[in-house]
């Protein structure tokens, strides 16, 4: 018989049977790798930790009474080599069968990998690749809340829709994470029908954005897309307002901001913004009432990389409660199985290639007057559906959707 494939082989380890363990007796461990000291820490770090014990607590208290559950938790500082090295030594020394978070796309990667080989499972709710659910896809891979081609594509196709005009300028951070949201921003100008105006990258340390901001007003473009994040896009938009950009009708579009980089940009610089999250505190009763107990634990608003940390642990302890299985093959299935519940998501599944697709929503950040509270920076405009948001199935490259197996298996590798 010919030695399978490496995707081959783990496509069959996810249909081995093992006997489910003793859950009264056995601790499940679950592990947050993340970043604490890095620019990401703010919208990650710390936050991701306690979502991960909140989730924890929530479903003790509920359908997984009588479990036992450990938190583990470290720092990645934004180094792959680093995070394999800790993922490794807790899934032969701690037994832990889950990581979650895994901010920062090369981090996740890495740690996707090692974590498939050992048939353990990882819960990304940070970084913004898609080649999580694309051609590094797993079976015990799932990619939460949000990608690099979810967040341009929810952004230009909800801003086509009201009409406001379809000329773009992109500034772009110069690196895998910046010019992966650029390419998903450009297809899906070109899908809409819209025009690229111009493009302008800059180094990641950039500070001074005078030059990209003024090509970008010179291009006349209706909306200036940030393919940028954290200090970058605050850098960029704080000097947006400084120049009198947007006193001039164009539209600042940040592509991934978060929560606490509007509480440190503050509002009167980031008015009238428009960006799309796939969670927000206000959004309803239930999104409210579970904010309201992270904020008692941390004195801080989630953003919507801590819901998605909540919300990935949640599903995976009910996973676990529901199967009796604490190996990754068997918990993956049973994630597959069951329907996400939780006050984080709207309207979730998750697909074969592991990507978690749910509404998304377009929001504009609040001018001062409008805003009531500390965390209140933003009104939401529209509701973004699942189907238009993330990319259809069949544009992925994962050979575990239904019939890609067969064709790659075919073809060759992809």
């Amino acid at each position: 018989m010919p030695a399978l494939p490496p995707l081959a082989a783990l496509l069959a380890a996810v249909q081995a049977v093992v006997p489910p363990p003793d859950l009264g007796r056995q601790a499940i461990r679950i592990g947050v790798l993340t970043d604490l000291s890095g620019p990401w820490a703010g919208m990650s770090g710390a936050g991701s930790i306690a979502a991960a014990q909140l989730a924890i607590d929530d479903c003790l208290a509920a359908e997984c009474r009588g479990l036992r559950v450990e938190l583990l938790s470290a720092d990645h500082q934004e180094s792959p080599s680093r995070a394999v090295e800790i993922a490794r030594g807790w899934f032969a020394r701690d037994g832990v069968v889950a990581i979650a978070d895994l901010t920062v796309s090369a981090v996740a990667l890495a740690v996707q990998r090692v974590a498939a080989a050992a048939g353990r499972i990882t819960l990304a709710s940070g970084p913004a690749t898609t080649r999580l659910t694309n051609e590094e896809c797993s079976p015990t891979g799932f990619h939460w809340m949000f990608d690099a081609d979810a967040v341009a594509r929810g952004a230009v196709a909800a801003l086509d829709r009201r009409g406001r005009g379809r000329r773009w300028f992109l500034v772009t951070v110069d690196d895998p994470f910046g010019r992966s949201l650029e390419g998903a921003a450009v297809r899906a100008i070109a899908r809409t029908g819209g025009r690229l105006a111009g493009r302008f990258r800059h180094p990641a340390d950039a500070t001074d954005f005078s030059a990209a901001l003024l090509a970008a007003q010179a291009s006349r473009a209706d909306f200036i897309g940030l393919a940028n994040g954290a200090r970058n896009a605050v850098d960029a938009i704080e000097q947006a307002r400084e120049f009198g950009i947007t006193d001039g009708g164009q539209v600042i579009v940040p592509l991934l901001l978060f929560l606490d980089d509007l509480d440190a940009l503050g509002l009167p610089a980031a008015q009238g913004s428009l960006l799309v999250t796939g969670f927000y505190w206000d959004l309803d009763p239930a999104a409210r009432a579970w904010a309201g107990s992270f904020l008692a634990r941390t004195g801080r608003m989630p953003t919507m990389v801590h819901a998605g940390v909540y919300s990935s642990v949640r599903h995976l302890l009910r996973a676990i409660a529901a199967s009796g299985r604490t190996d990754g093959p068997g918990i993956a299935r049973a994630m597959h199985r069951i329907a996400i519940d939780d006050p984080i998501l709207r309207h979730a599944t998750i697909r074969p290639d592991g990507l978690v697709v749910h509404d998304l929503f377009l929001a504009r950040v609040k001018a001062p007057r409008d805003s009531h509270q500390r965390w209140d920076s933003l009104a939401i405009e529209r509701v973004i559906p699942a189907r238009e948001a993330f990319a259809p199935p069949e544009r992925s490259t994962c050979p575990l959707l239904p019939g890609r197996a067969a064709k790659l298996s075919r073809r060759g590798p992809p």
